[in-house]
């Protein structure tokens, strides 16, 4: 039988204006929601992290269009309802304990096809 193809999937991030409205103080509880998401989608059944970037050090500040995003996950995902999956967590995991969720502060797409095969020049 044939192996099911994963679905390469590009999960890009944006930093909304209202966490730079917080207090200093106040923004650790989104980096600890942010973590949870993170470490939420590496334990799903059939993904596969490939790698991340974060371009905070010469992007500063808010991603109102959502592009330049802030950062991105590369990760192999086993079908689209695993990609639905991760891209729900934004609007389950607490943050603080107001009850905000996480996508009060960032905001997440995802850009899902297949791997590019590098063809032998």
């Amino acid at each position: 039988m044939a192996e099911a193809k994963q679905i390469r999937t590009l999960l890009c991030i944006a930093v909304h204006q209202n966490f730079f409205d917080l207090p200093f103080d106040k923004i650790g509880s989104v980096w600890t929601g942010f973590a949870t998401f993170m470490s939420s989608v590496a334990k799903m059944d059939g993904v596969t992290v490939l790698g991340t970037i974060d371009d905070d050090e010469t992007m500063v500040g808010t991603s109102p269009t959502g592009f330049p995003w802030t950062c991105y996950m590369l990760c192999d995902f086993p079908d689209r309802d695993a990609v639905v999956a991760a891209c729900n967590l934004f609007r389950t995991i607490q943050v603080g304990d107001e009850n905000h969720r996480l996508w009060r502060y960032m905001r997440i797409e995802a850009r899902m096809g297949r791997a590019l095969q590098i063809p032998d020049l």
